[in-house]
């Protein structure tokens, strides 16, 4: 029998999917505490851009780091970075985690600021 964590296993056949199709994929990582976001290039899996709440400016700028007002500031701050960096499409790579709460925050804050899934 395999004790696989099922959040794993579920995002293990995603990237397998994004893998296949050679997408940059906007990935998230979501803790207790903190929630962290990168564009990660298809080809060369090469990190483009990161944002997360552990950053100081976020750390001034949020009273709470683990709430979904945080997810959106993170979402913001990575469709800014990734358009720096010449990226405006991706592929949402969820990490097996639901689309809603903090998850469905950052996607949205994402796509408003200029990032297209």
């Amino acid at each position: 029998m395999n004790n696989e964590n099922p959040r794993l296993r579920r995002a293990k056949r995603s990237r397998v999917k994004m893998a296949e199709l050679n997408a940059t994929r906007l990935t998230i990582f979501r803790s207790n505490g903190n929630i962290y976001a990168q564009i990660i290039e298809g080809t060369s899996n090469k990190i483009l851009a990161t944002a997360s709440t552990v950053e100081a400016e976020m750390k001034k700028k949020l009273k709470n780091t683990s709430n979904v007002a945080a997810a959106s500031e993170v979402g913001k701050r990575i469709a800014e970075k990734a358009i720096k960096a010449g990226v405006k499409e991706v592929a949402f790579d969820r990490s097996g985690y639901k689309y809603h709460g903090k998850v469905k925050a950052l996607a949205e804050a994402a796509r408003e600021n200029g990032l297209t899934f």
